[in-house]
């Protein structure tokens, strides 16, 4: 039974994980637990609003953060296996509302209260180490939002160099945009396509037999990359191999991960 005293925290699935991965949420949950904590799933939770935000529809995008500033209210916390969601709610979420508006405050409580699933672990729940083997050479790509909208890039690989088996390999240039950028991709293909080919050579380049992100839009886009283009890199989210998920078919859909 769960320790009552324990923080209780709301995953905030995303979108792309509800619909196309939930392997995601659930090996998000199963870390949580093991670091903790009590988790809950609001279960009217919806899109967060990025896609409105970056489009300019900023009326339908505070109407969301409002919707999700009430749902998310009385957690602890609040936890997002994505670097692009969580800054949509801890950056983007107060400058939706004017300085006199009373949701701004709300939001940036919120705000205070959120965090992307490795920071959470590492930076707040102080997490050493995780029980967990995955057997593969790995490269690790740093999504644009979790870098620079949210300074996450040694938490995840603190962890993943716990994971027996895991040889973590740096890839050049992993700070690098993978092209994907949500709508960026379909204004600018191939501008995007480009920047997936530049990041799965530095991938190749190491001789990796699986790529490992924090975002699943930057993992989807690389791994449809792959699949056209005959490659034979597997490509998963860090929570699934956090978890030692080696039975888990890879994101471009192929066998079970070897080394």
């Amino acid at each position: 039974m769960a320790d009552p005293q324990a923080p209780l925290v709301a995953l905030f699935g995303t979108c792309l994980v509800d619909l196309f991965r939930p392997s995601v949420g659930l090996s998000a949950i199963r870390l949580l637990q093991q670091a903790g904590c009590r988790v809950a799933f609001p279960e009217s939770q919806t899109c967060c609003g990025q896609p409105m935000f970056n489009g300019g529809d900023l009326k339908h995008a505070r109407e969301l953060a409002i919707r999700h500033i009430e749902l998310l209210a009385g957690y602890d916390y609040v936890v997002i296996p994505s670097g692009s969601c969580g800054g949509m709610i801890r950056v983007h979420y107060p400058q939706l509302f004017d300085d006199d508006d009373p949701w701004q405050a709300r939001a940036r409580d919120l705000a205070r209260r959120s965090f992307e699933l490795v920071s959470f672990l590492v930076d707040v729940m102080k997490l050493e180490r995780v029980e967990a083997t995955f057997p593969a050479r790995a490269g690790y790509h740093d999504s644009c939002s979790g870098l620079r909208e949210l300074g996450i890039q040694s938490q995840a690989r603190k962890l993943l160099g716990t994971v027996q088996g895991l040889e973590l390999l740096e890839m050049e240039h992993a700070e690098t945009c993978c092209g994907f950028g949500g709508a960026f991709s379909v204004k600018f293909p191939a501008i995007s396509t480009r920047l997936a080919a530049d990041k799965l050579d530095s991938a190749r380049a190491t001789d990796a037999a699986i790529l490992i992100g924090g975002d699943l839009g930057c993992l989807m886009h690389l791994a449809g990359y792959a699949s056209r283009q005959g490659d034979p890199i597997r490509v998963y989210h860090v929570a699934e191999v956090l978890t030692g998920n080696t039975d888990l078919p890879p994101i471009n859909g192929q066998a079970k991960a070897e080394p």
